[in-house]
């Protein structure tokens, strides 16, 4: 929940999804498709996936309205200085949004909410492309 300017109580998308559990989800069936996907899984330096799981869903908690445990941990998110070591493809775009998209699904949010993250992550995932050149 947050106060508005008028002192009222409202609710924030992250409350509206169901918190944390939703988000958790969400971030869970994503990270078992990239675990086994052979385009994502190289640009993942770490053997275990978990502190990057742990890392994106503080970052979609704070993003929709949650606790700010990722600034007070990781500081500003700088999402595109964080991913500029990685070769971000198109075509790891498109696989990044595919299992994204199985998240959604497993949480089976309403529509309007479902559609309004949805259109937020495949914008961001455009926004990360910064190669049209395919790794050899």
């Amino acid at each position: 929940m947050t106060t508005s300017p008028d002192g009222q109580q409202e609710q924030t998308f992250y409350d509206a999804i169901g918190g944390y559990p939703t988000i958790a989800k969400i971030v869970d069936v994503f990270y078992a498709g990239v675990a086994d996907d052979e385009v994502l899984r190289p640009l993942y330096p770490e053997q275990d996936l978990g502190p990057a799981q742990e890392r994106f869903t503080l970052f979609l908690v704070q993003y929709w309205g949650g606790p700010t445990t990722y600034n007070e941990t990781r500081g500003h998110p700088r999402l595109r200085m964080r991913h500029a070591p990685f070769a971000v493809t198109p075509k790891a775009k498109d696989h990044w949004l595919l299992h994204f998209r199985a998240g959604l699904d497993a949480a089976n949010l309403s529509p309007e909410h479902d559609a309004q993250f949805w259109d937020y992550v495949t914008h961001a995932a455009q926004f990360m492309v910064n190669t049209f050149e395919e790794p050899a």
